[in-house]
C-alpha cells in the first residue's frame, strides 16, 4: 500500500515510508495483528462451532465454542483499541480458559486425542506470544511512578513578582502614535 501510494505523489510530496516517530512500536503492531487473529478465529468459532467439535471429538460443546467465539471478538476488539494492555491479557486469561476445557478433551476415550493434544500445543504457543505482547505493551505505555513536578509556585519572573514590580513604568514612554491629541 505504501509503494501505491508513492506512486501517486507529485514529485515535490514528501514520499510515505513505514519507520519514523509516527510509526507504531513493535508492540503495538504485534497487538494490531493479534486483535485480528482474535476477531477472526472468534468469527470462525461462531461459525463453525459444530465442525471445531467434532474436529475435537467433544460433540455437545458447540454453545461453549460460541461464547468462547463472542469472547474472542471482544477481546479482539479491546486490542485494537486504546487500551492494548486490556485487551491483550483478557486474551490471555481466554487462552487459560481454551486450555482448561480442552484438557478435558484427552480424558475419558476420545478417538481424537492427537487432535486435541495439537490445539493444546498450539493454543500454549500463542498464549506465550500473548503474554510477551501484552508485557511489552505494558512496558511501551507505562507510566512513570514518578511524582509529577509541582510548578504551582512558578510565577515567569526569574527575579521575582516584588523585582518585577514598577519596572516596566520606569522606562517606559508611550509611543507617538499611541499619544491621544488633547482638544483644541
Amino acid at each position: 500500500m505504501t509503494s501505491l501510494s508513492n506512486l501517486v505523489r507529485s514529485k515535490g510530496d514528501p514520499k510515505i515510508i513505514r519507520s519514523g516517530p509516527s510509526s507504531l512500536p513493535a508492540s503495538d503492531r504485534m497487538a494490531r495483528n493479534l486483535g485480528w487473529f482474535s476477531i477472526a478465529l472468534g468469527v470462525t468459532e461462531l461459525v463453525a462451532a459444530a465442525s471445531i467439535t467434532r474436529a475435537l471429538g467433544m460433540p455437545g460443546r458447540e454453545g461453549l465454542v460460541r461464547s468462547f467465539g463472542l469472547r474472542e471478538i471482544a477481546s479482539g476488539f479491546l486490542s485494537l483499541s486504546v487500551d492494548k494492555k486490556a485487551g491483550l491479557w483478557s486474551r490471555v486469561a481466554g487462552d487459560l480458559l481454551d486450555l482448561a476445557v480442552l484438557r478435558e478433551g484427552l480424558r475419558g476415550f476420545n478417538p481424537r486425542r492427537s487432535t486435541v493434544s495439537t490445539a493444546i500445543i498450539m493454543v500454549a504457543g500463542i498464549t506465550v506470544i500473548d503474554i510477551l505482547t501484552a508485557k511489552a505493551a505494558g512496558a511501551v505505555h507505562a507510566r512513570s511512578d514518578l511524582k509529577p513536578a509541582d510548578y504551582g509556585r512558578r510565577t515567569g519572573f526569574p527575579s521575582g513578582v516584588t523585582a518585577a514590580r514598577g519596572r516596566a513604568a520606569e522606562s517606559f514612554t508611550t509611543p507617538r502614535d499611541m499619544r491621544a491629541e488633547l482638544p483644541r
